[in-house]
């Protein structure tokens, strides 16, 4: 007798950022196996998946390199606390140490990209109080539209408020400032003429709050699940300068960004800006196995070094932090992409896939086409150029996934319509693959 697993779900699996009383009208997708860029339903329908499950899968589906190690990591030592040393999660540290910018060479592993940015903040207050210790330096400056992570800390750093007011009030010490969303911008100007006036507006907010009370930034080089929103070249840069000029710790969220997704190993390369802590998950071990780290240049670790009476060392401990097969995983996906330079194929299939979307621009219902890499947004409007209604873009959708593609969409982020799709398949992606997501898009987007 087969298994309704679609029954046995509804009746006790409660889904993310999900209305339960709509499978009244329609089911979930069961999925069963995937290959490269290829996910299988339960009835045998093959999809392209042009969202890497969740901006994630980065080396794609059914690397057996990645099974192995883990299958050969659980037999011979399936879990121990980081408390003391394993080796996968030493290679890994020392693999990440030798890939990333500058000195970022210090490594504490926990196992998300929320755990992770939670960690940087904890990492910057301490920061603050051990270098600052007659200042009260605990203020932290993120963006609006930005998205951090689902733990309190990381979601008070989170600025997109249909995910945080449900949950207020939040950690005190967190503000915002508007996003380099140039499409669109909240601050009514254009680039080049505004000079940057989003990342100047931060500096302002440091000298309101008073530079004494605040100790860093936290940005995602792309804004990724608030739209695919790329900054101007000259955001980063004078970000960083800013940083510099108040003493504040410079966080670089790469939880979607970071090992190849835009076209360099990480997004920051691309302005030749370093970070004091970077954050990094998904494509860590491409989703499959939950891992993640924040790393922090050598000043920010020393800063935490002295006597144990002193207790300066860092007070925070993750059971699986560091979990032996997790960090075995992340191994053998860094030597894939490594081995395959898939950042390389990201930026030429990108590249080809962005001029193809571009073009959807002639249709009236395209306001725009941008990102790097792959990781590309398709922004949907109305005939008077607003932003294409909520229920309209869902109903799109839809209707790419019943042709076979898959793509994400800005969701739970703002209070206006959500109109943005997400493409941001498998870094393998080839360009016929890429053919096939234009093309059913399109055609899609001509029926509407």
């Amino acid at each position: 007798m087969a298994v309704n697993y679609r029954e046995i779900d509804k009746s006790h699996v409660w889904h993310p950022l999900f209305q339960h009383q709509s499978l009244n009208d329609s089911d979930l997708t069961v999925f069963k196996s995937a290959d490269g860029c290829i996910i299988v339903d339960d009835e045998g329908k093959e999809y392209l998946d042009a969202y890497s499950a969740l901006w994630n899968v980065n080396v794609g589906y059914g690397r057996q390199e990645i099974v192995n190690a883990v299958y050969d990591q659980m037999k011979e030592l399936p879990y121990y606390p980081h408390s003391q040393i394993n080796v996968p999660a030493t290679q890994l540290a020392e693999k990440l140490a030798s890939v990333l910018p500058g000195d970022l060479n210090h490594v504490y592993f926990c196992n998300s990209g929320s755990e992770a940015n939670e960690t940087a903040i904890k990492i910057a207050r301490q920061y603050g109080k051990l270098t600052y210790p007659d200042q009260n330096r605990y203020k932290i400056i993120s963006r609006y539209q930005g998205y951090h992570g689902f733990t309190f800390g990381a979601m008070s750093a989170t600025g997109q408020v249909v995910r945080r007011k449900a949950f207020e009030p939040l950690v005190p010490g967190f503000h915002h400032a508007h996003p380099p969303y140039c499409h669109r911008c909240p601050l009514g100007l254009e680039y080049p003429s505004c000079n940057v006036a989003c990342v100047e507006e931060i500096e302002r907010m440091i000298r309101a709050e008073g530079a004494e009370t605040v100790i860093a930034v936290i940005a995602e080089p792309i804004i990724g699940g608030g739209g695919i929103i790329d900054p101007p070249d000259d955001y980063f840069p004078r970000l960083r300068e800013i940083c510099d000029d108040y003493g504040l710790l410079l966080i670089l969220d790469e939880v979607i960004t970071g090992f190849g997704r835009t076209g360099k190993m990480f997004a920051c390369e691309h302005w030749d800006v370093q970070p004091d802590i970077m954050t990094m998950a998904k494509g860590l071990t491409s989703g499959y196995l939950p891992l993640g780290a924040c790393v922090t240049s050598t000043e920010v670790f020393n800063t935490f070094l002295g006597s144990p009476e002193e207790k300066r060392e860092f007070s925070q401990v993750c059971t699986y932090g560091g979990h032996p097969a997790a960090c075995a995983a992340g191994v053998a996906n860094l030597e894939i992409l490594q081995t395959e330079r898939l950042w390389e194929n990201a930026e030429k299939v990108g590249k080809y896939l962005f001029d193809k979307l571009s073009t959807l621009k002639s249709m009236p219902i395209v306001s725009d086409v941008r990102g790097k890499g792959l990781m590309i947004a398709v922004e949907l409007c109305e005939a008077d150029g607003s932003r294409l209604k909520t229920k309209k873009t869902n109903k799109i959708s839809g209707q790419l996934k019943e042709n076979g593609l898959i793509v994400g969409k800005i969701g739970h982020a703002i209070e206006e319509d959500e109109n943005i799709l997400h493409i941001a398949p498998p870094l393998i992606l080839s360009e016929v693959e890429a053919d096939t997501i234009h093309d059913i898009l399109r055609d899609v987007l001509l029926k509407q």
